[in-house]
């Protein structure tokens, strides 16, 4: 009789999907399975716009990996795979990174959905063995993978494998298995499941090819279009040079990044000059700086072989440190008072000033 009670209960087992736990959220939080639905559906559309709000001047890139995951996120990926996985390419300092940050705030809302591996670190092939745990009887080996370990924790996360080039090849067996099957299998034998992560992988194939390319801001459309051409090919040359085609043919999408036009330094520019201008708003002063202004911190703080990285420690140097030097010097200067960050082109100097008073750099 119990048998047959257990034969009859295999016959009719209930199948848990995606469905049923939506259902079973749905109860719980009050909220319609619909709406839960549609929040997606919602947070998906508006992903493209989203994002090039926070990421300048990389619009193609964007458009890329959101229809990518668009694509995957209604269903017509392989459920056996990660939600996409993605090689970023291009000049240093362009936003390859940065993008991947604003991407994970944006999917997953929280701090810890990051997942950053430096590749430099597993250059040796002793090094190999940290992804996934040490072996047995080595020490570490109950505390598992620096990469399996990590997304066993966040499943709901993405990878972000930075300078992918300088892996030792056998961490490319290693991604090819999670490329492929959406899983890994670390050192205690737990398989940890990849299918809800995002693959991100940067490269800088290229870039020494590439140091002397276009060097400065503001060319011509027409300049501009050629010049991108000669970097995609150059990078595409790179590419095949350094990644293998069983490698490269797992990657849902190769995005290379353009170089930054001078109207993306100066957004940038706006973007960075916003929390100077609220902490300097704190102090009861107000912040004016003038497009001659701009285009001299443009020049100074971009470079084709760099990017934008040095742009911050510009702002530092001709705006918070000019300011501080005004304040420091009057510190009588009425509350409510402009400053403002002007440019000379007599000395090739940045002057702050406020009313009558007048610094220079």
């Amino acid at each position: 009789a119990r048998d047959a009670w257990e034969d009859e209960q295999k016959k009719h087992a209930l199948v848990i999907d995606e469905d049923s736990i939506a259902e079973v959220i749905s109860l719980i939080s009050g909220v319609p399975v619909q709406k839960v639905e549609e929040a997606e559906y919602s947070k998906l559309r508006r992903m493209p716009e989203a994002l090039k709000s926070r990421v300048i001047g990389q619009d193609k890139a964007i458009d890329s990996i959101s229809k990518a995951i668009l694509r995957n996120r209604i269903g017509l990926k392989d459920p056996a795979k990660p939600i996409g996985s993605f090689l970023f390419l291009g000049p240093t300092g362009v936003g390859k990174t940065y993008l991947t940050k604003i991407l994970a705030d944006y999917m997953f809302n929280s701090p810890n959905a990051l997942i950053r591996i430096d590749m430099s670190e597993y250059m040796e092939k002793f090094t190999v063995s940290r992804l996934v745990g040490a072996p047995p009887g080595y020490v570490g080996y109950e505390e598992g993978g620096q990469l399996t370990e990590k997304v066993r924790r966040n499943p709901y996360s993405i990878v972000l494998f930075d300078e992918i080039e300088k892996a030792h090849a056998d961490v490319f067996n290693l991604l090819l298995q999670v490329l492929d099957e959406g899983r890994l299998t670390d050192s205690l034998g737990r398989t940890v499941d990849f299918r809800n992560t995002i693959i991100i992988m940067t490269s800088n194939a290229g870039s020494r090819q590439l140091k002397d390319f276009g060097q400065g801001v503001g060319f011509s459309t027409a300049a501009r279009r050629a010049d991108t051409s000669y970097q995609d090919s150059i990078i595409n040359k790179a590419l095949q040079k350094t990644f293998s085609p069983e490698f490269l043919n797992r990657i849902d999408e190769t995005i290379i990044f353009e170089q930054l036009s001078e109207e993306s330094i100066f957004k940038i520019i706006d973007i960075e000059l916003r929390g100077v201008k609220q902490r300097i708003s704190a102090l009861g002063y107000n912040l004016e700086l003038s497009d001659d202004a701009k285009k001299f911190i443009a020049s100074k703080g971009y470079d084709s072989r760099y990017g934008a990285r040095p742009l911050k420690r510009t702002l530092q140097k001709y705006v918070e440190d000019e300011v501080a030097g005004l304040l420091v010097n009057n510190e009588d200067l009425p509350a409510g008072s402009v400053i403002r960050i002007n440019y000379d082109g007599q000395s090739n100097k940045i002057e702050c000033n406020c009313s009558s008073m007048l610094l220079q750099s």
